[in-house]
């Protein structure tokens, strides 16, 4: 087996009750069969606070108020303080570390989505490494991956250190890297709809020789293009409602008036807060972003070849969180910390992250873009 993890994932230590916030809050707590015949059988003093607090039809905790029922006033879970952190369904326990599986390959990432992770990789100017380490141990999964696609991943995993070369270069400002990286994904794309899947070497190739410089939209197309793409969260379920009044109020305050209203924006935007943060380190701060999307969900195109919509999604993310910024910057009077950029990063993440619902439906969204650019292209 071979296991890749980000250089920094061993540094995370949950701070608990200390957290900003809570990952028992705001989405549902789904607990394994294993735990879940564990807790079932659990016949102490806390057993019936513990069986009462589940929904054994659904096979996950009950909420109240949004917040797990084993959540007390003091953001402590109940069933820790009680029984000990083995106790744990395999969910908690994990969060919020994440591991993708592949043919001999685990990876291993932190979410964004944990304000604890976010902190610690958005304030940090270091550029994302990867370890891995072998070992000769068989992969306990082997069974289920009889119909993998090696070759498909192996040329996935080349392309990958290639869009991290072109985001990591920080001689190229962070609008232009994004512009290559999807013009890649674009290109290897249509390797694969076409079924020429040799060819994918040239384009990694290609890429990883020097980067084509796209052409770059004007102001006011990329306006357009970003006012399109918002839609999209107006189509999303809520994990959190306050959510909702982050995504009403830069509909409200970026996209409801026109292009010229959004430019004077977004001008500000550049000369008042960019240039003051550095616009250097700004970059990175995107770029901390877009390596996080890239590494957990870009190799899963070999499960759907869906190569664009994990580029696109990734861009898309590091686009929006920007704007989201952007228009809190410009509401709360051009005042706006380092903290508060990074506590709209991982909430965005919870929303768009911790649903299946909504990253299907916006990958989804995002190969329909796709195409339809490609049919007016032809």
């Amino acid at each position: 087996m071979r296991y890749v993890k980000p250089h920094y994932y061993d540094e995370f230590k949950c701070i608990a009750d200390k957290c900003p916030d809570t990952c028992c809050a705001g989405w549902q707590i789904v607990i394994d069969e294993e735990t879940l015949e564990k807790y079932g059988a659990s016949r102490d003093g806390f057993s019936t606070r513990l069986k009462n607090s589940i929904d054994w039809e659904e096979g996950c905790f009950l909420q109240h108020g949004g917040r797990c029922a084993m959540l007390n006033e003091n953001n402590l879970c109940d069933l820790v303080t009680e029984k000990g952190e083995e106790w744990l369904c395999i969910t908690c326990d994990r969060y919020p570390r994440h591991i993708e599986e592949f043919d001999g390959v685990r990876e291993m990432s932190l979410s964004l989505s944990c304000p604890v992770v976010a902190k610690m990789l958005l304030e940090s100017e270091e550029s994302v490494r990867f370890l891995a380490e072998e070992d000769e141990e068989p992969d306990p999964l082997e069974d289920e991956f009889e119909d993998f696609d090696f070759m498909l991943f192996t040329q996935l995993e080349d392309a990958r250190n290639v869009l991290f070369q072109i985001v990591q270069n920080r001689d190229l400002p962070m609008e232009k890297r994004m512009a290559m990286i999807m013009e890649m994904a674009k290109e290897m794309q249509f390797c694969l709809d076409e079924e020429r899947l040799f060819d994918m070497e040239e384009v990694i190739q290609k890429y990883a020789d020097k980067s084509p410089v796209p052409v770059m939209l004007s102001g006011e197309e990329r306006y357009q293009k970003i006012k399109n793409g918002f839609q999209v969260f107006h189509k999303l379920e809520r994990l959190r409602e306050e959510w909702t009044e982050v995504v009403a109020k830069a509909q409200e305050t970026l996209y409801s008036k026109g292009y010229g209203n959004y430019a004077v924006i977004h001008k500000a935007f550049g000369k008042e807060f960019i240039a003051v943060q550095g616009e250097e380190k700004w970059d990175i701060f995107l770029e901390q972003i877009l390596m996080f999307f890239l590494y957990t969900y870009f190799c899963g195109a070999v499960y759907d070849e869906c190569i664009y919509s994990k580029v696109a999604l990734s861009a898309f993310s590091v686009c929006y969180i920007q704007e989201f910024i952007m228009c809190r910057w410009f509401l709360e009077g051009k005042q706006i910390d380092r903290q508060r950029c990074i506590s709209l990063a991982y909430r965005y993440a919870r929303e768009v992250e911790h649903s299946d619902v909504n990253l299907n439906l916006m990958e989804e969204w995002l190969m329909s873009v796709f195409d339809g650019e490609n049919k007016l292209e032809e």
